[in-house]
């Protein structure tokens, strides 16, 4: 387990890439984290209203609500919500516009599980 975890800490991870959500549960549940998906942004949303959430990890280029929306309505909502931005799109060129947006950190893609659970780490100690 992971030394900085919280108990009971949950993250919710955003990706429309099914793989990717697989791979990040593993990733996070091996650090002790409580683990949410959802395939897009919309669903994200309202999972963020209905459901006890610390921590979201948000692709930025997904169909139907993208992740630059996703991070822009989580700020307006619940300001306070820690956000990690992901992405491997162009190489990792829109992850400064997701830190302008309210991101509290970013991750390109492909990722590592010793970056991902420092980055989640990080965020619920700021």
């Amino acid at each position: 387990m992971y030394q900085d975890a919280p108990a009971g800490a949950v993250v919710l991870v955003v990706d429309d890439d099914e793989d990717v959500r697989q791979v990040l549960r593993l990733m996070l549940e091996s650090g002790g984290y409580r683990v949410l998906e959802a395939a897009d942004g919309g669903k994200a949303l309202e999972l963020v209203r209905g459901e006890h959430i610390d921590v979201v990890m948000t692709d930025l280029v997904m169909p139907e609500r993208e992740g630059f929306e996703t991070i822009q309505a989580i700020r307006r909502e619940r300001p306070s919500l820690k956000v990690i931005a992901m992405s491997g799109a162009f190489g990792g060129e829109f992850l400064h516009i997701a830190k302008l947006l309210g991101a509290h950190c970013t991750l390109q893609k492909p990722l590592k599980v010793e970056k991902v659970l420092a980055a989640v780490a990080a965020a619920l100690a700021s």
